[in-house]
């Protein structure tokens, strides 16, 4: 087998264990926020509860074949499924062509996992769970000490600083507005993304995170009845910050230094 055979065999392996694994996280997306057994029962429809047979849970692929349906009641299978399924699967892929089999795949893909897990539970019951968010945080300040990209200072100062950071905007929201703006749950995952990313990466992914986010929330405001009161869950954004700031951040720092600090 050639060498750039070879590689393509290992990039196809990384888009399928990353796929598999999302399947599995599509299931602790329903069962964790219901505290339900991750294991026990197996994959069944939420409709009709009928088992699912192994040849209907492959990833993307079943539902594909299926055409978006349960095949014993017909009842519309959520997309979310696929999504994230394609998502890890795609994460995995790009994570793979950037390190290869080095430990830094494994650090940063095990950051991104914690990170799609949240985002789209924190998206479904506007919470984001302890236990996803504070064993992160001791993770990624453990592997700091392995990491290329953060040492084991720059991941501390990116949990005191990330977390204190969202810490003090929340209360001082909460001390203007009377109400909450920001849940702890939020100020944990900064933390976390901070013990993952280091000082640079939390201010990265704050910035995009705000910008992202109150674009978003101003459509979605300007387009509900509830204007002002309509809810919407910060976590995603804060995910999506750090996933850009993983792939481009640096660059983005770069550039702006070349461009403005150098002039």
């Amino acid at each position: 087998m050639s060498p750039d055979a070879f590689q393509a065999v290992l990039q196809t392996f990384s888009f399928m264990v990353g796929a598999c694994l999302g399947s599995f996280f599509n299931v602790v997306i329903h069962r964790l926020p219901a505290k339900e057994s991750l294991v026990h029962p197996g994959s069944r429809c939420p409709n009709c509860r009928h088992t699912i047979a192994f040849y209907d849970n492959i990833p993307v692929l079943s539902y594909l074949l299926l055409r978006g349906k349960c095949r014993h009641c017909r009842s519309p299978i959520s997309f979310r499924y696929p999504l994230v399924e394609t998502l890890t699967g795609a994460m995995a892929l790009l994570l793979y062509n950037r390190y290869g089999l080095h430990v830094q795949f494994l650090i940063e893909f095990s950051f991104v996992a914690i990170l799609i897990l949240i985002a789209f539970i924190d998206l479904d019951t506007y919470t984001i769970p302890n236990v996803l968010s504070l064993p992160g945080i001791v993770a990624g300040l453990g592997l700091s000490f392995f990491s290329l990209r953060v040492t084991w200072i720059d991941s501390l100062l990116g949990i005191l600083i990330g977390g204190g950071c969202l810490y003090l905007l929340a209360y001082c929201y909460q001390r203007l507005r009377h109400q909450e703006g920001l849940g702890g749950g939020d100020i944990k995952l900064l933390g976390m993304i901070g013990a993952f990313v280091g000082l640079p990466g939390v201010v990265f992914t704050l910035l995009l995170a705000s910008l992202v986010g109150s674009a978003t929330g101003l459509f979605l405001m300007a387009h509900s009845q509830k204007g002002l009161s309509t809810m919407v869950p910060f976590g995603p954004f804060l995910a999506f910050g750090a996933v850009c700031y993983l792939f481009w951040g640096e660059d983005f720092f770069r550039w702006y230094m070349n461009e403005f600090a150098g002039s």
